[in-house]
């Protein structure tokens, strides 16, 4: 599908917008956690609460935080964590998880361990950790349904050969089915990195797609049916500059009143956040929605205000260290800053850490773990 030429530039950015947000009330988790990469929200005690799974990558051990107090706990002792995924595969309330670590850019020194976690009768205390699988830059892992069976997905950032700054070759996509843990390959047709991933049922069929970002753009993997075989459609061809300064890096799907829309950060760890909607004759209207930050590292869609309309939440590594809003208005998008200079962000989740109602951010990055409460003003 090509981008029309037409460019609608939706961006506002007025004085009052990058003031601080005042529905979000930060709090201070934790600290110390060298190399924060990921943040998970998944309820790991049964109370009906969400607990926060708090990933660095240059810690030796993988930690969690027990909602409300923020009791610190140790899942496990690892190196070099990367990603991970969590469900309860067991039906016993308390979510297993599959992990990637052994995490180097330099694939020949990646062996990309993949781990299953497993809690005893304890949650509190280490859990077991058994491993299914060795990739080499296993780098997004995410659940996935696909026939009624829970899988977990593994895609590595680039290919086993590849070397940087080009990082060329063939990058498999596989999933592993809950229980018996054999790695089954989707798909090693796109070439070059692929940084973002997201799991959706994009046709409504019963069966989860997904959603790849990287160097060649934004594509689309799914079974037709019950088929076994996989085929794979770019969506959205990203930034058009010539590689390694092509594609997009992260992808997040939302819907304004019920109507999708796909947003993307471009080029790998860039400074554009653009909203790519569907036209009537199939191809993608593009919004640019922001281009003045830089290291922008992960995008998530939310509604975060209960009007209908999803906003997005961009984690920003770069020079500013921020947590930034983008709320959809009538007029354009209107950004926020829920944290300016205060974290490094590498990965937020939205997720009612309360039981309020209203959705609060969970943000990791610059060795800290932050809540920023949402009060819904």
């Amino acid at each position: 599908m090509s981008i029309p030429a037409r460019i609608l530039v939706g961006l506002i950015v007025v004085g009052a917008a990058l003031a601080a947000d005042p529905r979000f009330k930060e709090h201070l988790i934790a600290t110390g956690l060298t190399g924060a990469y990921q943040v998970t929200a998944v309820d790991l005690n049964k109370d009906g609460r969400k607990d926060l799974i708090a990933l660095a990558s240059g810690m030796n051990q993988l930690v969690w935080f027990e909602n409300p107090n923020w009791e610190r706990h140790v899942l496990a002792d690892v190196a070099k964590a990367i990603n991970l995924a969590a469900a309860d595969i067991d039906h016993d309330g308390i979510p297993e998880m599959v992990l990637a670590a052994g995490w180097s850019m330099v694939a020949l020194n990646s062996p990309g361990n993949v781990y299953l976690l497993k809690s005893g009768e304890d949650v509190r205390r280490m859990w077991t950790m058994t491993e299914i699988d060795r990739l080499p830059t296993s780098h997004r892992i995410r659940v996935a349904h696909l026939d009624k069976k829970t899988v977990f997905v593994n895609a590595p950032l680039i290919a086993p050969t590849a070397i940087a700054p080009d990082y060329r070759g063939s990058t498999p996509v596989v999933y592993y089915e809950a229980g018996t843990w054999k790695r089954t390959l989707i798909s090693e047709e796109t070439q070059g990195l692929i940084h973002g991933l997201e799991v959706l049922d994009w046709d409504g069929d019963g069966n989860d797609d997904l959603l790849t970002a990287g160097f060649q753009g934004v594509h689309r993997f799914y079974r037709v049916g019950r088929k076994k075989e996989w085929t794979r459609e770019r969506i959205l061809a990203g930034d058009l500059a010539a590689w390694p300064k092509s594609g997009a890096s992260e992808v997040a799907v939302g819907q304004s009143k019920g109507v999708r829309f796909v947003a993307t950060v471009e080029p790998w760890h860039g400074n554009r956040i653009s909203v790519y909607r569907a036209a009537a004759d199939g191809t993608w209207d593009q919004e640019i929605v922001d281009s003045t930050e830089s290291d922008i590292h992960r995008l998530r869609a939310a509604d975060l205000n209960f009007d209908g309309y999803d906003d997005l939440i961009a984690a920003v590594r770069g020079p500013s260290k921020r947590v930034a809003v983008y709320y959809f208005t009538q007029t354009g998008w209107q950004k926020s800053l829920v944290d300016d200079g205060g974290i490094a962000a590498a990965d937020c989740s939205a997720v009612d850490l309360n039981g309020d109602g209203w959705l609060d951010l969970a943000c990791t990055g610059s060795g800290t773990l932050k809540w920023y409460e949402n009060s819904g003003k």
